[in-house]
């Protein structure tokens, strides 16, 4: 089942990166900084309602799939980490939070692996506290990347608070799933 409708939305949000990131190399006489920062706000919003959509819509109608379970995490990760470096060049993240969200969605998604390998998959799955961590990222992410004052409301301190403190839990869900893996790796030798 690869070309079912939920998995046509997953392959729309990895088409929806490179669109997304090549909103700030336009030509700067076509679109002004607020414009590219709302357009890339915009659609980074679009495919993580996709995210969102896609899952519904399998269970909805009965089209979940191993390649779905797949490539939905791989295109989480992928729209994450292409906002965050983006975010990162425009001065709007810091470097070390970067490193974080990345270096632990890379050593998770190993640790998935490992796990499976092992016949243990279950101790890894994904956690309430890793939720609350998608959660800020997803609402962080958009106001970094819209940054523009609205009114009294200043998008880029909220998200940059959100970031932090998604960088935190990543840290803490990180933790707990080594935690979770730790007493199976030791089983396993």
């Amino acid at each position: 089942m690869l070309l079912t409708i939920p998995n046509l939305l997953t392959w729309l949000r990895i088409a929806l990166i490179p669109l997304f990131v090549g909103v700030f190399y336009f030509e700067k006489d076509w679109l002004s900084r607020p414009e590219q920062n709302l357009v890339a706000t915009v659609i980074f919003v679009i495919a993580a309602t996709t995210d969102w959509f896609d899952g519904w819509l399998a269970r909805k109608l009965h089209q979940t799939s191993a390649f779905g379970a797949f490539l939905d995490p791989v295109a989480d990760k992928l729209m994450v980490a292409a906002a965050l470096i983006v975010l990162l060049q425009l001065g709007r993240v810091d470097a070390v939070v970067t490193l974080i969200i990345i270096g632990r969605e890379i050593a998770i998604s190993a640790l998935r692996e490992w796990m499976a390998k092992l016949g243990a998959s279950k101790g890894v799955a994904v956690s309430f506290l890793g939720k609350i961590k998608t959660i800020s990222q997803m609402v962080a992410i958009p106001l970094l990347l819209y940054a523009n004052p609205i009114g009294v409301f200043q998008p880029l301190v909220v998200g940059t608070w959100l970031i932090y403190a998604a960088a935190a839990l990543t840290l803490i869900s990180m933790l707990y799933y080594l935690k979770v893996a730790l007493p199976q790796a030791v089983k396993h030798g």
